[in-house]
């Protein structure tokens, strides 16, 4: 029983905290986007028509380059200490 407890260590998140904070603020870009062209409710209005899909596709670039990005090599992906 032991020996699958050592056995089963940590794995390294796959993600950093900087690839967190680039995705939410994606995330936070297409809600923002989308809530304006909501707000302006009309179909034809030079927010609605020019403005917002600017901003959303904004915030879809910034997600998919979260999700590529790889963390540097200075950078750590898990803050646990690490037993040798």
């Amino acid at each position: 029983m032991a020996a699958k407890r050592r056995r089963k260590e940590k794995k390294p998140m796959v993600f950093s905290a900087l690839n967190y904070k680039i995705l939410a603020a994606g995330v936070l870009l297409v809600i923002i986007g989308f809530t304006i062209m909501r707000l302006e409710n009309e179909v034809y209005g030079f927010i609605s028509l020019y403005i917002a899909p600017v901003i959303i596709m904004g915030g879809y670039i910034t997600v998919v380059f979260a999700i590529l990005k790889r963390p540097d090599e200075g950078e750590k992906t898990d803050t646990a200490p690490q037993k040798s």
